[in-house]
């Protein structure tokens, strides 16, 4: 077989493989920022809140992360808010000197990892979005929240600046969701909806009326 009868054929052949390349490139380059303001009552700025755009294209490009880590240290969850899409999974390292027994009851995932040190050898796997609230049976005070989200747009505000953003944001019609860990077990995160061009930043302010300074 010669090169001139296959080369038009391995030139076709490479251009198919570049389409979804290329065809993902563009919709990047028709992409915006959402910037996000949080405020508590008072209009302060709100830090370590959690907020997320969902629709259902969004939930389509979700895609599960790897290596998530929570750790114990010092009779603390470290981070302790995460915030990760659905299907990831998630380890428990102990870096303490003594056994912890981490455990949830919500609704979005209940399990236990019995008295233990070191890391357990399986991670835990978080399928469900919801809020999981987690704690240890044997330290009272240790209290920890996994956000469980069905979008791969995220954040999380800056302590000092309650400021957050999100990019690569696909133009389309969301449901701006803002969580924090002050809210009462339960409660709901606050929804707005929210419009995304296909290009530039769309900046938006939330106040969330229920957490005081």
């Amino acid at each position: 077989m010669s090169w001139r009868a296959t080369g038009p054929k391995v030139r076709c052949a490479a251009l198919r493989a570049l389409l979804p390349l290329a065809l993902g490139l563009a919709g990047l380059a028709q992409a915006a920022t959402v910037q996000i303001d949080v405020q508590d009552a008072a209009g302060k700025p709100l830090g370590d809140a959690v907020v997320f755009l969902e629709s259902a294209q969004a939930r389509r490009q979700v895609r599960p992360l790897t290596g998530l880590e929570m750790a114990q240290q010092k009779k603390q969850f470290l981070p302790d808010v995460l915030v990760l899409p659905v299907g990831s999974e998630v380890r428990f390292p102990n870096h303490d000197t003594v056994r912890h027994h981490v455990y949830s009851f919500s609704p979005a995932k209940k399990f236990e990892l019995k008295l233990y040190t070191g890391t357990p050898a399986n991670p835990v796997l978080f399928d469900q979005p919801g809020v999981v609230v987690l704690g240890c049976n044997i330290h009272d005070q240790m209290v920890g929240w996994i956000l469980v989200v069905d979008t791969p747009y995220y954040a999380q505000t800056i302590a000092a600046t309650g400021k957050a953003q999100i990019d690569n944001v696909p133009a389309g019609s969301y449901r701006l969701r803002t969580w924090h860990a002050r809210l009462p077990v339960g409660a709901p995160a606050l929804e707005q909806v929210l419009s995304v061009p296909a290009t530039g930043a769309v900046a938006v302010t939330v106040r969330m009326p229920g957490l005081q300074p």
